[in-house]
C-alpha cells in the first residue's frame, strides 16, 4: 500500500512522542504530516518553536486555504479546527469545540479520512479524553491505516483505549515502534 499522508492526534502525554517522531525524521522525509494536538487556546506562540527545535523537517501552523506540500509538518493552530480539502488545501474553522477541544482530533481525522481515503495513515497517541476515537473509526471505514499508541506505553491511556473500543485498529504500537514505522514509510514509498 502506498500511503501519502499521515495524521497524528494527541493530548496529555503526547508531546514527548511527537518531538521524538519529528527528531527521527530525515531531512528528506517527503510525506506531509498533520498534527492535531490539544493545547491551551490562549497561548498562541511557542508550541511550533518547541516542536521545531529538534525537527529536521519544517513545522508550521498553516493559514486558512494553505496549499499542502510534501515534507512539512502542519500543526493545527491553537483554538482552530483543521480540515483538509480536495485539491490539497488546509481549511481552518472556529466552529464550536468537539469533545471539549478546538482543535478537535475527531474533526481533523474525519476530514483527512474523507479526503485521502486509503492513502492515509492515522495515528492516535496518549490523551485524557475520547477525542480521536470516532476519527479513527472514520479513517478505518475509508480504507486508511490506523495505529494507536499502546495504552500501556501512554502517560494517559483514555484516548487510545477509547479508539480501541470504537473500531478494529490495525496496529497497537509502543512509541518507539510508531517512530520506526513512520521513518520506514519514507523508505518504502
Amino acid at each position: 500500500m502506498s500511503y501519502k499522508y499521515i495524521v497524528i492526534g494527541g493530548s496529555a502525554g503526547s508531546f514527548q512522542i511527537v518531538t521524538g517522531i519529528l527528531s527521527a525524521l530525515p531531512k528528506t522525509f517527503n510525506l506531509p504530516i498533520f498534527l492535531c494536538l490539544h493545547r491551551l487556546k490562549h497561548i498562541r506562540t511557542g508550541f511550533v518553536e518547541a516542536l521545531s527545535i529538534k525537527s529536521k523537517i519544517n513545522v508550521v501552523e498553516p493559514c486558512d486555504k494553505e496549499f499542502i506540500r510534501q515534507g512539512k509538518a502542519y500543526l493545527a493552530p491553537a483554538n482552530y479546527h483543521m480540515y483538509f480539502d480536495l485539491g490539497n488545501f488546509v481549511s481552518l474553522s472556529t466552529e464550536p469545540a468537539v469533545n471539549h477541544s478546538r482543535p478537535s482530533i475527531d474533526i481533523s481525522f474525519a476530514s483527512a479520512a474523507f479526503t485521502y481515503k486509503s492513502k492515509l495513515v492515522g495515528i492516535l497517541l496518549s490523551g485524557a479524553n475520547r477525542d480521536g476515537a470516532m476519527g479513527m473509526k472514520e479513517i478505518k471505514e475509508n480504507g486508511g491505516l490506523t495505529i494507536v499508541q499502546d495504552p500501556n506505553d501512554c502517560q494517559v491511556k483514555t484516548m487510545t483505549t477509547a479508539a480501541l473500543e470504537a473500531t478494529n485498529i490495525d496496529h497497537v504500537l509502543t512509541s518507539d515502534k510508531i517512530i520506526d514505522f513512520i521513518v520506514n514509510l519514507n523508505r518504502t514509498k
